[in-house]
């Protein structure tokens, strides 16, 4: 990366990448692990996705659940339209995906963060109790709640749009965001105020009420068990969040105040732990939250159930599916019954002789033990 900063602008910048990047070790290794972290981050979120729109379209939904199916709705954008981007840009080391995704490559990653970390947010307000079926008077507030995170978190990273240009570099062309220099007094503060509100603000904010509410329910609720639960995976969540999205958010306002550029190397582990964060939200909904756990187990035995169909009909050591719902009691009828059934066509040996014979036997006259009745069938 040999690219100083001209003396026009007040900073210099890569966009959707650094670019220029000398050594085959990183071309090969960045787009192998961005990737990685895609697929694996991808498949978490779809199944945390499918897990909350059964729970909702068997009456179990919660206000809760609906905040954090944005989220990962939220996240399986950011690992599928963003992160491709910086993978490729790590294997060309240089920019080849043309003028309109320069200029919104990163305007739109930051929206998707911001959007997440308001949305994590909202759910200090969300309640934790099951919604009523066939009510839209409760959750009414999170539908104008998500228009209005979206609409502000699209309006507040503007500026990444507006300076992101095409710089040629000799045969090759780079993605850069500069800022003139009769911009730069507004933008220096505006660079302070927007990390604060959109990421440190909200980031403290949940750390700090998640603690003060799980304090409270472990020592006063009644029944703490559920809403401690919750609240201690909503508390994970903040916290990962602020961790993984720190280097990111300090190395993007680093180089927007004008001062030295931070080392490569930081960059690059920023980026990656910005994409991991995306990842490890459903890692920890899985381990973590009860109701995903047990959604997770119950569409693990729908899969298994439905690739036994396609077993030999004929085959004797073919299992059961086991029961999803219902009690132990009802689970051990069905076994039985189906032990039951499958022996239905094998019979004792001594017993069916036993039956032969006596269908069999021709009963003599004279030994005939009610005669009488023979007699009047005669008559």
């Amino acid at each position: 990366m040999d690219v100083n900063r001209p003396a026009n602008v007040s900073f210099f910048d890569f966009v959707g990448g650094v670019q220029l990047l000398q050594g085959e070790d990183t071309r090969t290794a960045m787009p192998v692990i961005l990737i990685g972290i895609c697929i694996s981050g991808a498949v978490g979120n779809l199944l945390v996705l499918l897990i909350f729109i059964r729970d909702f379209r068997n009456g179990k939904g919660s206000e809760v659940k609906a905040l954090l199916a944005s989220l990962a709705t939220t996240d399986l954008v950011i690992l599928l339209l963003c992160a491709p981007v910086r993978a490729v840009t790590y294997y060309k080391q240089t920019w080849t995906l043309g003028s309109f995704v320069c200029s919104t490559t990163d305007w739109f990653q930051h929206s998707c963060v911001v959007a997440k970390t308001l949305i994590l947010a909202s759910t200090t307000r969300a309640k934790h109790t099951v919604l009523v079926p066939n009510s839209f008077s409760s959750p009414t507030w999170i539908h104008g709640a998500l228009v209005f995170i979206w609409v502000v978190s699209m309006m507040l990273p503007l500026p990444q749009m507006l300076f992101a240009s095409l710089v040629p570099h000799g045969r090759d062309t780079i993605c850069v965001s500069e800022m003139p220099m009769c911009a730069s007094d507004f933008m220096s503060l505006y660079y302070k105020i927007y990390p604060t509100a959109t990421f440190v603000a909200p980031v403290i904010f949940m750390i700090a009420y998640y603690t003060k509410t799980l304090h409270a329910a472990v020592n006063h609720a009644p029944c703490p068990q559920h809403q401690s639960k919750v609240t201690l995976v909503l508390l994970c969540l903040s916290g990962v969040l602020g961790l993984t999205l720190l280097p990111e958010w300090g190395t993007f306002t680093w180089i927007r105040l004008g001062y030295n550029k931070p080392p490569v190397g930081l960059i690059i582990f920023a980026q990656v732990l910005l994409y991991a964060c995306s990842s490890l939200s459903p890692v920890i909904l899985m381990t973590m939250y009860d109701d995903v756990r047990q959604g997770l187990v119950t569409i693990w035995f729908i899969a298994t159930c439905r690739g036994s169909k396609h077993l030999p009909k004929n085959n004797n050591n073919k299992k059961k599916c086991p029961q999803t719902e219902g009690n132990g009691a009802e689970v051990g009828a069905n076994d039985v019954a189906n032990a039951v059934s499958g022996n239905t066509e094998k019979t004792i040996p001594d017993v069916e002789h036993f039956w032969t014979g006596r269908r069999n036997t021709h009963v003599e006259v004279e030994q005939d033990p009610v005669p009488w009745e023979r007699e009047e069938k005669m008559l």
